[in-house]
């Protein structure tokens, strides 16, 4: 059996439990949330403007929700993968349940299984394929397609198929950093509609390469320098990789979290003493995505360590408005007196932990320190479910919707264990598409 053949074995015979379907709902409902939140942006509303003159199908809807999603850098995150499956398997997944007419159970167990799918690859894909490709981006289609796979019953020879034609159209490169260009949402947008093109065209019998991953001009040899195959059907037997997501409580790039997380404990101890110097430890994947000293623009600021930390140590919250021309004004002075360096005591952990050590130098010479092995979000620092819930609700009001909506919106998604009909939830955020 190919290794794409043994991964759909696997995911296929994983038990599933009504607590899995539950937790698949608080997921499901994070990246509704953000999908409606990421409307209320300028990419948000570029996009929005060329759905409208396009006849979206149900692929094209995906890619509108899941580069919706990816906006606003709220958006969940699996750390031993380095992806972001929510913003693509999810999207992915509305879309075609709305076309499919889908129950709410075989929403959430897409869900799972493209979860399973796009983060078993990542972990096998290698440190060195992040520092080029975005894993969001090239492992996300794998993830879409098995969640299509399930939603359209496909065979296990036709859902080969579709992660064989899902995987070849795998793509997505960090070089938009440079210049804070909007690709990074096209990546799951893209991603999303993959899977599903994907999967219409197995269900037609359209052939995909069997060794997509492990063939010799397949996609660990094309873009993988250090791949770990085995990776991707390791003990088959653990909890499904969805449970090992993070969650996240703040607007900006993951590898700044567990330096945030620290630097807001700082806070409640300076006690508003002035900062002489601040200084950051963390590992090279933070370093490579997020050393930008003085952030030019407010996406610049979301993957700028020094920044994130700096919002966090003057104001102790990081939001929204963290990030505005007004912050990074108010801000530069702090910044410029932050050092940031990759430390192996967080480096060697990486990315089985993303931890981070922020110090801290008053003007009258105490010294403060705070260490995080991980950052708040993660499977074993959970939000809790009100404040998942919390997070939906700051969320639906960012994207502009009232109380009374917004809670009907949050009832609805955690209601989707319970319904064996097609739920009316997701033609409601679909509408929101158009």
């Amino acid at each position: 059996m190919t290794i794409t053949q043994q991964l759909i074995t696997l995911i296929r015979n994983k038990a599933v439990s009504d607590g899995d379907l539950q937790r698949a709902a608080f997921f499901t409902l994070d990246a509704i949330a953000n999908t409606l939140a990421g409307r209320n942006s300028e990419p948000g509303k570029k996009l929005l403007t060329w759905a409208a003159s396009q006849g979206c199908d149900a692929g094209r809807k995906a890619l509108v929700a899941g580069s919706l999603t990816h906006i606003l850098e709220t958006d969940d995150l699996h750390r031993a993968s380095v992806t972001h499956p929510g913003c693509v398997v999810v999207p992915a997944v509305l879309a075609l349940a709305e076309r499919e007419s889908s129950s709410g159970r075989e929403i959430l167990l897409a869900v799972l299984q493209g979860f399973e799918a796009m983060c078993r690859i990542g972990m096998a894909v290698g440190p060195a394929h992040y520092r080029i490709w975005h894993n969001t981006a090239t492992c996300g289609p794998f993830g879409s397609a098995m969640a299509a796979a399930c939603l359209l019953k496909l065979s296990d020879e036709r859902a080969m198929y579709a992660l064989g034609n899902a995987g070849t159209q795998s793509s997505g490169f960090w070089e938009f950093l440079e210049t804070g260009a909007m690709s990074k949402h096209l990546h799951a947008g893209r991603a999303a509609e993959a899977g599903i093109v994907a999967a219409d065209l197995a269900l037609l019998d359209f052939t995909g390469p069997p060794q997509v991953l492990e063939g010799d001009k397949g996609f660990f040899k094309a873009t993988c320098e250090d791949a770990m195959p085995e990776l991707v059907t390791a003990e088959p037997n653990l909890p499904w990789q969805l449970s090992n997501t993070s969650i996240k409580p703040w607007p900006c790039c993951r590898h700044t979290h567990p330096a945030i997380d620290a630097a807001l404990e700082l806070h409640g101890l300076l006690q508003g003493k002035e900062v002489e110097t601040v200084h950051i430890d963390t590992y090279q994947a933070a370093m490579d995505v997020c050393d930008r000293p003085q952030p030019d623009s407010e996406y610049a600021a979301k993957f700028s360590l020094y920044h994130c930390v700096a919002a966090a140590l003057d104001v102790g919250e990081v939001v929204f408005d963290s990030f505005s021309e007004t912050s990074r004004s108010r801000l530069k002075s702090l910044r410029e007196r932050i050092t940031a360096v990759v430390a192996n005591d967080y480096d060697s952990n990486y990315p089985v932990t993303w931890g981070s050590a922020v110090t801290v130098v008053t003007c009258c010479g105490e010294r403060f320190s705070a260490q995080r092995q991980g950052a708040k979000g993660d499977p074993e620092l959970a939000l809790s479910d009100d404040e998942m819930i919390g997070k939906a609700k700051m969320l639906l009001a960012h994207a502009g919707l009232n109380n009374e909506t917004a809670q009907q919106i949050i009832n609805a998604v955690l209601g989707l264990p319970k319904t064996d009909a097609s739920p009316a939830v997701v033609k409601q955020v679909i509408a929101y598409l158009r």
